[in-house]
């Protein structure tokens, strides 16, 4: 049958039942127990014989004469119903026989037994109607394998795949002990604008939209970071955000233009270590507390978040990926003729200025053999403009990331830049920048530089994507296989 053919036959159904003056979509729902309370309640419900009712969705129906089985699901698991003609009587009986498909939701009322097979059940004196479904659901046993129906419409992806539904179950248990153990040490969660004036806190290009009340033109944040740094400034020592964030960029396996970040920013600090370590501690802990284990399977191999994390600099990470010492080509010509020596294909037409050019040739050659947690220390100062100098090495910031099977799972700046007068002169450099062709450049924010002049105490910062951190605690190597609703391209009748 048709799916259009099989919608019109339900449709005619939902008409009948409201002939027979039956609600195919009553509001109030009379559910005592789960079926996960009724496996777990079975001994206590079955012996005393008590009437439990439940309620879900058909995922089955078995008739046998005057007898049916249909297994209802709900949310939290899957439970047998038994249906005998005699006791519920012919016309309700009918009812189930004749109006009720896969999909409907039920409400059933009865008693717990175990069928000669030993399977808990639920015998049922009466039953009705919750919902009525007017097409039919993905085949249960296969699953719904069509990558663009799965993303442009998840609901039947979670009916039909259920450990695509622990994934998400996972995610939201990751959120949850992030935000835990933050509230725990006393960080402060605020909200900062989604809609900015001027878009700052990243190297990325944003999206615009235009305000007609205020007939202006704003951007969707890519970074919540300056004004996070402005609280700050206000009084606040230790803030996070946890939200989405907007790029109008590429996208891939492990890009998404609407993703999940957290950013924190903490002041005091002692030391650089301390704020690694602080890091470290919290990534043990939400991981713990979303799969229950530090070690986890990841495409054929396994990750170990609970060894010692490598600890390794930018500089050495290319030296030692590609035998250029980034340290001896200060130009982006001077590098781009060391690559060429070198035989290496990295193009950078795309590149402007030397540190697009240094982050390039690190995304192509170094990161993606970094498998094991690791930290990566110190990135040429030209791609961090919010952040101090290293304190060794003024061609180096104070910045460190966490990249994980080739993944950049935190951007970290553990000496956020608080000079107001080098923050100028840094945002004038990528304004050349911008001149120069660069989309992803910084643009000048004056707000958050006049709250630089009124002083921002020694402050550490970081950023963490959720979604990259999801796919690798899932073995998911596509992000959009963690975003519940990613960004697609619209179809033709869109």
């Amino acid at each position: 049958m048709e799916f259009n053919d099989e919608r019109d036959v339900r449709i005619k159904k939902r008409d009948a039942l409201v002939k027979k003056g039956l609600n195919p979509y009553p509001s109030i729902v009379q559910r005592t127990h789960t079926c996960r309370e009724c496996f777990d309640q079975f001994e206590t419900l079955s012996t005393e014989k008590k009437e439990v009712v439940v309620a879900g969705r058909v995922r089955s129906i078995r008739r046998h004469g005057g007898s049916t089985f249909v297994v209802l699901e709900d949310e939290s698991e899957r439970l047998q119903l038994f249906i005998r003609k005699d006791e519920v009587g012919d016309e309700q009986y009918a009812v189930l026989k004749d109006l009720i498909d896969m999909g409907d939701f039920l409400e059933g009322a009865g008693a717990l037994f175990l069928t000669k097979t030993q399977e808990k059940t639920l015998h049922i004196t009466k039953f009705r109607i919750l919902a009525k479904a007017l097409v039919p659901l993905p085949d249960q046993w296969y699953g719904l394998h069509d990558v663009e129906t799965r993303y442009r419409h998840r609901e039947l992806d979670l009916l039909s795949n259920l450990e695509n539904r622990e994934r998400f179950k996972v995610r939201s248990k990751l959120v949850s002990a992030m935000r835990r153990f933050l509230d725990e040490r006393d960080f402060l969660e605020v909200e900062t604008p989604i809609l900015q004036p001027i878009p700052g806190g990243a190297n990325a290009r944003p999206f615009s939209t235009h305000h007609n009340a205020l007939d202006a033109d704003f951007y969707l944040r890519i970074a919540p970071e300056l004004y996070l740094k402005r609280l700050i400034v206000g009084g606040f020592e230790r803030v996070y955000e946890i939200g989405r964030l907007f790029r109008n960029e590429g996208i891939d396996h492990a890009h998404s233009p609407e993703f999940t970040s957290m950013e924190l920013y903490w002041a005091y600090v002692p030391t650089r270590d301390a704020f690694i370590d602080f890091l470290e501690e919290m990534m043990h802990v939400i991981i713990m507390q979303s799969i229950g284990a530090l070690r986890v399977n990841f495409e054929g191999g396994t990750i170990d978040f609970g060894c010692a994390w490598k600890r390794v600099s930018f500089r050495e990470a290319v030296l030692d990926a590609t035998g250029i010492d980034i340290d001896k080509y200060r130009t982006e010509e001077a590098l781009v003729v060391a690559v060429k020596k070198k035989k290496l294909d990295i193009d950078f037409s795309n590149c402007v200025g030397v540190g697009e050019h240094y982050d390039q040739l690190f995304k192509k050659t170094a990161r993606p053999a970094m498998k094991q947690p690791t930290w990566v220390f110190d990135y040429p100062i030209e791609l961090k403009p919010l952040t101090k100098v290293a304190p060794d090495d003024p061609t180096k910031s104070a910045s460190v990331q966490l990249i994980v099977e080739g993944f950049e799972i935190i951007n970290a700046y553990y000496h956020e830049l608080n000079d107001p007068l080098d923050q100028r002169k840094r945002f004038m450099e990528q304004e050349t920048l911008r001149a120069h062709g660069s989309t992803e450049a910084h643009y000048l924010d004056n707000d958050f530089l006049l709250a630089l002049e009124y002083g921002m105490p020694p402050t550490s910062g970081m950023g963490i994507g959720i979604d990259r951190l999801v796919c690798l605690l899932t073995n998911t190597p596509n992000v959009k296989d963690v975003i519940l609703f990613p960004t697609l391209r619209l179809k033709r009748d869109e």
